[in-house]
C-alpha cells in the first residue's frame, strides 16, 4: 500500500500496547461506540495464541505517536462461510484524509491472503462491525462495496431496579463459577453456540483467552446451571475497569448466555441471569449490558427485555466476498 509522506506503517508490536490505549481512547470520544480499553486489555489481544503480529497488524505512526492500526483474524475452523474478521481504527485528527481507505483495502487484500492460505474451499467473505451511530465508518464500508449481513443490539439494565424472580428446575443446581468447571464450561458453550450465525468453533487454547482467562472475565458474577456434574446453562460476566473509569458506572457485562439443547425450553438461562444480576447489585455493580444478535434462534431477545434490559445500541455487522481466485 501507498502511505501518504509522513506515515510509518509497519506490525504492532506488544510494546506498543500504551499508544494503542492513547488512539483507542481518542477514537471512542468520537465514535462512541461504548468501548473502553486499558494498555492491559489489549496487551492480551496481542497475546492471543495462533496470531501472527507480523503478518496480521498495522499500525500507522506519525509525530511519534500512533495514528492508526489494524488487524486481521481467521477462525482455525468452518462451518458455512469462512468470516475473516478485521478491524482498526484511524485517530479522528488523521481523518478524511483517505487514511481509512487505504488501511480497509491493507486489511481486505491480507484477509484474502489468509482465507486462500487456510480454507480456500469455502466461500470466503471480509467480516467488520460497525455501530449504527458511527456514520464515518459506515460510509466508508459502504463505499468499499460491505453490504451489511446481520443485526445486534447492545442492552443495558440499570442494577437499582427489582430482578424478576426465577427459579431453576427441581434436581439442578445454580453454583457460581468454579476453575474446576473450565472445560465443561468451554463444552457447553462450544454446543450451545453451534446453531447461532456465524459460529465456528475456536481453537481451545484461543476460547480460554477470550473467556475464562481473559483479565476481564469475573468469576464470582457467573454462574453455572449443573444437572450432576454437566453444565445444562452458564452466563459468564466481564468487566472492564477502563470502562468504569471513563464513565464513572461500574458495569457488568454478560458476555456469553448459553444453555445445551437438551435443557431448553426450562427457564434456565432466565433462572442464571436473574442470580447474576441480583449478585451483581450487591457487589456494588450499577448497571448490566449485553450484546444480542437480533434474529437469535433461541428467543434471547425477548428473555433479556423481560428481564428488563432495554436497547441502548445497536450494531451492524458488514460482510464484502472475497473472490474465488484471489
Amino acid at each position: 500500500m501507498s502511505w501518504p509522506e509522513g506515515i510509518e506503517a509497519r506490525p504492532m508490536e506488544k510494546a506498543d500496547v500504551e499508544a494503542w490505549a492513547v488512539l483507542t481512547a481518542a477514537a471512542e470520544k468520537v465514535d462512541q461506540e461504548g468501548e473502553h480499553f486499558s494498555a492491559e486489555d489489549l496487551a492480551e489481544q496481542l497475546d492471543r495464541p495462533n496470531f501472527n503480529l507480523a503478518q496480521d497488524t498495522i499500525s500507522l505512526w506519525a509525530d511519534g505517536r500512533m495514528i492508526g492500526y489494524g488487524m486481521v483474524h481467521v477462525s482455525p475452523s468452518v462451518v458455512d462461510v469462512d468470516r475473516v474478521h478485521v478491524g482498526g481504527t484511524i485517530d479522528p485528527e488523521w481523518r478524511r484524509r483517505g487514511l481509512g481507505t487505504t488501511l480497509m483495502r491493507w486489511l481486505i487484500k491480507r484477509a484474502g491472503e489468509l482465507h486462500a492460505a487456510t480454507h480456500p474451499d469455502f466461500p470466503g467473505q471480509v467480516g467488520v462491525g460497525a455501530a449504527s451511530n458511527n456514520v464515518s465508518a459506515i460510509s466508508l464500508l459502504e463505499s468499499l462495496d460491505f453490504k451489511a449481513e446481520r443485526f445486534f443490539f447492545d442492552m443495558r439494565r440499570p442494577l437499582d431496579q427489582p430482578v424478576p424472580e426465577a427459579s431453576i428446575a427441581d434436581g439442578l443446581r445454580l453454583t457460581s463459577y468454579d476453575p474446576s468447571y473450565e472445560e465443561a464450561l468451554r463444552l457447553a458453550h462450544f454446543e450451545a453456540f453451534s446453531d447461532h450465525w456465524g459460529w465456528a468453533p475456536p481453537d481451545p487454547a484461543v476460547w480460554r483467552s477470550r473467556n475464562v482467562g481473559s483479565r476481564a472475565f469475573r468469576g464470582a458474577q457467573s454462574y453455572l446451571v449443573l444437572d450432576g456434574e454437566t453444565v445444562a446453562a452458564y452466563v459468564n460476566g466481564y468487566e472492564w475497569e477502563a470502562d468504569t473509569e471513563a464513565t464513572g458506572v461500574r458495569e457488568l457485562y454478560i458476555g456469553q448466555v448459553g444453555t445445551r439443547r437438551a435443557y431448553r425450553g426450562r427457564g434456565l438461562a432466565r433462572g442464571a441471569i436473574a442470580k447474576v444480576l441480583a449478585e451483581a447489585a450487591q457487589a456494588g455493580y450499577q448497571r448490566a449490558a449485553l450484546g444480542v444478535d437480533a434474529d437469535n434462534p433461541t428467543g434471547a431477545l425477548g428473555l433479556y427485555e423481560n428481564l428488563g434490559f432495554t436497547t441502548h445500541n445497536k450494531f451492524t455487522s458488514y460482510a464484502l466476498p472475497i473472490p474465488s481466485d484471489v
